[in-house]
């Protein structure tokens, strides 16, 4: 086993993590790091401490893990989550509060946004109790300190901060009320004995983490969420990760944007294993949602009847540079309000961008994309396929599209996707 190889190894059995779904060089980078404040004088030196030191290891997973989140994050969940507590409450009856979990929470911006959230929708403080799970016990003190700086504060819409945060030295700490409604503890999905999969909870919140597993890591992920979802219960998950959950016998409960899933009277076969671990955002600085780094596969349902795309008219005259760094700033645009949940100013964006610049494989898989979470499936298939014309082996188009394929039955075209997907990842390796 090569020198990387084995620290690759040891992430995928501690943490699930699969290295194609966040790169190769960014486990080196942190292997590199730890070896140095290690003082380790290679990589076998440093191998022997790591296996012999849980700190160490723990040490290598802070290293990988990048917590990259905010308050109100897809703020449609938040909103969608009010509405249905309220009437979640109503059938309760007074009989015990709303349980609610948030894994993997990071440092802290998800499970208060929920506390949040809850108190804007007119919960009491004893209606409802929300449990936070990490494995990161670094992210988990930051959490429970409570104070933010303004990269925890996008978007436009700030009004909660006036509400329930109070200003310090350090940025803004939440208030007593909001912290008191959350209890952190550390803990891994994959853990058989993780303490809160022992119970079942009324609203599940697991966004962007089953993206960085492997497909049988995916599939005994999505089961202990599953187990943890009461029957008559929602689950959160991430804008890209509806057509893995959807073959797992759960359905979208048809809010836009909401992102939430209950169970299925009638499972859908699995009729597929889609081995997918791409990006939602291609590589500009890819925003980096917590255990690790990125966002793919998309949820969908019905078959493309899209007319096919045109080859596009060469320009006549050569973009001046200027023109280039324009292009390059409205990219960044649409993945960053992407990323913030603005789907129709991202949208805008890529319409934008198409009408001042060459079309770009990019923007379509973009479109696509933002077409999925709409709910229009057609349209995203059409759109991944421009892509491809643009870039036959653009990956996560390639990848997506196989998602939409597998989630309709067309197992024979999925497969074939896939297979076109890994000859152009060999090709690249042995070009590298």
């Amino acid at each position: 086993m090569s020198e990387d190889a084995r620290f690759f190894a040891f992430l995928k059995n501690r943490i699930g993590l699969d290295v194609a779904s966040v790169g190769e060089a960014i486990i080196e980078r942190a292997v590199r790091q730890r070896c140095l404040s290690a003082k380790a004088s290679d990589h076998d030196a440093y191998w022997q401490l790591l296996i012999a030191s849980a700190d160490e290891q723990q040490a290598l997973i802070e290293a990988v893990i990048v917590p990259e989140t905010w308050f109100f994050r897809y703020p449609e969940s938040f909103g969608t989550l009010g509405k249905l507590a309220a009437t979640r409450l109503a059938q309760l009856n007074g009989v015990r509060p709303l349980r609610i979990l948030s894994l993997p929470c990071s440092t802290g911006e998800e499970p208060y946004s929920i506390a949040m959230a809850l108190f804007d929708a007119g919960l009491q403080p004893q209606q409802f109790k929300v449990e936070a799970v990490d494995i990161s016990p670094m992210s988990l003190q930051r959490a429970r300190q409570g104070v933010y700086g303004k990269n925890s504060f996008r978007g436009s819409d700030l009004g909660f901060r006036e509400r329930y945060f109070s200003h310090v030295d350090e940025g803004y700490r939440v208030e007593d009320r909001v912290r008191e409604r959350v209890s952190f503890q550390v803990g891994n999905l994959l853990d058989p004995g993780l303490l809160v999969a022992q119970s079942a909870y009324d609203f599940v919140f697991c966004r962007n983490l089953l993206i960085y597993f492997d497909v049988d890591t995916q599939k005994r992920g999505f089961e202990a969420l599953k187990r943890m979802t009461r029957d008559d219960g929602v689950l959160f998950i991430g804008p890209a990760e509806g057509s893995l959950l959807g073959r797992m016998g759960m359905a979208s409960i048809g809010i836009a944007q909401s992102f939430a899933f209950r169970h299925r009277a009638d499972p859908m076969p699995d009729q597929l294993a889609v081995v997918t671990a791409t990006p939602v955002l291609p590589p500009l600085p890819v925003e980096r949602s917590r255990q690790a780094m990125s966002l793919p596969p998309g949820a969908a349902r019905a078959r493309s009847s899209v007319r096919p795309f045109t080859a596009p008219q060469p320009l006549t005259r050569a973009t001046p540079p200027a023109d280039v760094g324009d292009a390059a700033a409205l990219l960044d645009d649409i993945r960053r309000l992407a990323n913030e949940g603005k789907s129709a100013e991202a949208k805008a964006a890529c319409d934008q961008y198409l009408k001042r610049y060459e079309p770009v494989a990019r923007v379509f898989y973009w479109l696509g994309l933002l077409s999925e979470v709409s709910g229009d499936v057609a349209g995203a298939q059409g759109f991944y396929r421009k892509a491809l014309y643009l870039e036959p082996q653009h990956p996560e188009a390639l990848a997506q599209l196989a998602a939409l394929l597998a989630a309709q039955g067309d197992v024979a075209g999925a497969r074939r996707l896939q297979e076109r997907a890994a000859r152009g990842v060999n090709k690249e390796g042995r070009n590298r």
